[in-house]
């Protein structure tokens, strides 16, 4: 590979670090802090530089998680990853796209930080037990034992549902149109009856701060949208690998981002993200690899 490998593997990096902070902003600042150690170093000494470059973003990612973990737990009401404009065809690699999903980097939260990177390294980038050992600062034999847990971890939290995006797509559309004209039963029809809705404001836009279980309780929740829809601009994106909903309002209300899961046809998950530092970045899509 010619050039430098730090810029070849750039996205790569973002998307790592991402994965392991769910924000765009701390990834930002790790791939920066990447660079910096990059830069130091002989690159003539480096025999594998992207497995150098992953240990490295993987160290700072660590360093990064363990500064915020207070933060987090200090924020008011739910907390959401930071939504990313990604391109529709992110959504080709669907094992990328699952990763990158709201709904898995929420469950990614509830793991340790060691717990979280070996599992984003293994589990998505397929990363040699050898590898993440090194990153880690753990032996070969203690990161399996932390992969299995990990994995299991997840798996009990968010199992896996293989939906088409087109099928994603139809299911979004029919709830937007259902919400946008108060088809209370529309409504009805496309969410599931143990529907959980989520939304992070963190104190800087009206939301709730406790999710809203089943479908009756979402649906009042949601009745009163359509008096305000002539104050608004919705455009459907791309977020995160998936069809995704955007709402521009006047300041008063400001932007949200809505991601939804959909199961069997209906929407299990919603992921309302109203808090407008995580939002100010869905101006040009993000370069993600694996």
């Amino acid at each position: 590979m010619t050039g430098d490998p730090f810029v070849a593997h750039r996205s790569l990096l973002f998307t790592i670090a991402y994965e392991m902070l769910g924000s765009a902003v701390d990834a930002e600042d790790v791939v920066q802090e990447t660079w910096l150690r990059w830069a130091d170093v002989p690159q003539s000494e480096v025999r594998d530089a992207r497995a150098y470059l992953v240990r490295i973003v993987t160290r700072q990612s660590l360093n990064r998680l363990r500064t915020i973990a207070r933060q987090r737990e200090e924020y008011v009401g739910e907390w959401l990853p930071e939504p990313l404009l990604t391109s529709p065809d992110v959504a080709e690699d669907v094992e990328l796209a699952e990763s990158l999903s709201i709904a898995m980097l929420t469950v990614l939260e509830t793991l340790t930080p060691t717990e979280r990177a070996v599992f984003v390294l293994r589990e998505v980038f397929d990363a040699p037990y050898d590898e993440i050992a090194a990153a880690v600062d753990k032996t070969p034999a203690a990161v399996r034992q932390v992969a299995h847990r990990a994995r299991e971890h997840v798996a009990a939290r968010h199992p896996r549902m293989e939906v088409d995006r087109e099928e994603q797509r139809q299911v979004m559309d029919r709830f937007l149109a259902a919400l946008v004209s108060g088809d209370v039963q529309g409504l009805m029809d496309v969410l599931a009856p143990d529907v959980v809705l989520i939304a992070d404001s963190g104190g800087f836009a009206a939301a709730v701060r406790h999710p809203v279980v089943g479908a009756e309780r979402v649906v009042s929740f949601l009745a009163k949208f359509p008096r305000f829809v002539d104050q608004m601009e919705i455009s459907t994106v791309w977020l995160n690998g998936a069809p995704a909903i955007r709402i521009d309002a006047p300041p008063k209300f400001g932007m949200t981002a809505v991601s939804l899961t959909v199961a069997n046809g209906r929407i299990s998950r919603l992921y309302s993200m109203r808090n407008p530092h995580k939002l100010a970045g869905l101006g040009d899509p993000v370069s993600v690899s694996r």
